[in-house]
């Protein structure tokens, strides 16, 4: 792992352990794939949505794909989901120029938060 890669990555860690979540209120429980478009790759956004992720114990997984475009399905309370969105399109170091959000079908026994890829 490079020298700079090592550093963005603690630096997103930290900035993610930093974000303070509201007092939510409970919601349901659903799936969502949200595709993010816009300079999202090589700025750790992967890595931030995961961090998140893991602190709001969704579910689901993120991955870059060919395009230049960041795909995650997220599984959990909406109102959480759509707290991590908003957190994600604020980003200084990234700038999601486009975001497309689709309901999925819950996907049972799902424990985890994964980056694939």
């Amino acid at each position: 792992m490079s020298v700079f890669k090592k550093l963005r990555d603690e630096y997103v860690i930290s900035h993610a352990n930093r974000i303070r979540f509201p007092k939510f209120i409970s919601s349901t429980i659903v799936r969502k794939k949200v595709t993010f478009y816009g300079r999202v790759q090589k700025v750790g956004f992967r890595l931030e949505i995961y961090c998140i992720s893991q602190r709001m114990k969704l579910t689901g997984w993120v991955k870059n794909l060919q395009d230049g475009s960041v795909e995650a399905e997220l599984q959990g309370e909406e109102s959480q989901i759509y707290f991590l969105v908003n957190c994600m399109k604020s980003l200084k170091r990234a700038s999601v120029k486009k975001m497309t959000i689709t309901d999925l079908p819950i996907s049972e026994g799902e424990e985890n938060f994964t980056i694939v890829g």
